[in-house]
C-alpha cells in the first residue's frame, strides 16, 4: 500500500472536485480576501491502490508558495505531511522563499499539524473571516470545538536559509 505523490492531471478533476467540496463545501476557498477556484490551481493528488488519499493545492507568486488547501480522505496516515512536503520541495524548487497558508482560528487541529511540521505562526488577521463571508456566505459562524469563527491565522515556513 504505497503512497504516491504526483501532479495533478486534468483526468482527476472529478476526484479532486468532489474532496474539495466534501472539506470545504464546494471547490471555492477564500483567503486573504481572495477567492480561489481551488479545483482550477496547480495542485499535487496523494494515490494509494491507484485511489485518490489527499489533495494539495497552491500559487506560487514570485517568492512565496501559498497553500491553498490541504485535504486527506483518512488523518493520521501520513499522507498531509507528505503532500504539504512534496508542495515545500517543489516551491523551493521553483525559488519560493516562503510557503505560506491562511486557517481559521477555531481549527486547532490544523495549528497543531503545520506547527509540528515546522510552519510558524506570522500574522493574525483580525475579521477576516466575518468578510470572507461576502464572498463565501456558507462559511459557518461557529467551527471546530464551538470556536466562534472570525479571524484568519498566518502561518509560513521559510524555504530557503535567511541571507
Amino acid at each position: 500500500m504505497s503512497l504516491m505523490i504526483r501532479q495533478a492531471t486534468a483526468a482527476d478533476r472529478g476526484q479532486i472536485e468532489a474532496l474539495l467540496v466534501s472539506s470545504w463545501g464546494s471547490t471555492t476557498v477564500i483567503s486573504r480576501g481572495v477567492a480561489h477556484d481551488a479545483a482550477a490551481l496547480p495542485a499535487f493528488v496523494a494515490t494509494r491502490e491507484g485511489g485518490l488519499v489527499g489533495l494539495a493545492t497552491y500559487r506560487i507568486d514570485g517568492d512565496a508558495c501559498e497553500l491553498v488547501s490541504l485535504d486527506t480522505t483518512k488523518r493520521h496516515r501520513g499522507v498531509g505531511s507528505a503532500l504539504l512536503a512534496h508542495v515545500a520541495d517543489h516551491a523551493r524548487a521553483q525559488g519560493a522563499r516562503r510557503l505560506w497558508l491562511i486557517t481559521s482560528n477555531d481549527n486547532l487541529d490544523a495549528l497543531r499539524f503545520y506547527q509540528r511540521r515546522g510552519l510558524r505562526l506570522v500574522a493574525v488577521h483580525r475579521g477576516a473571516i466575518d468578510r470572507a463571508r461576502l464572498l463565501k456566505a456558507s462559511i459557518p459562524l461557529t467551527g471546530t470545538y464551538g470556536i466562534p469563527i472570525h479571524d484568519e491565522l498566518e502561518l509560513e515556513l521559510a524555504l530557503q536559509p535567511e541571507a
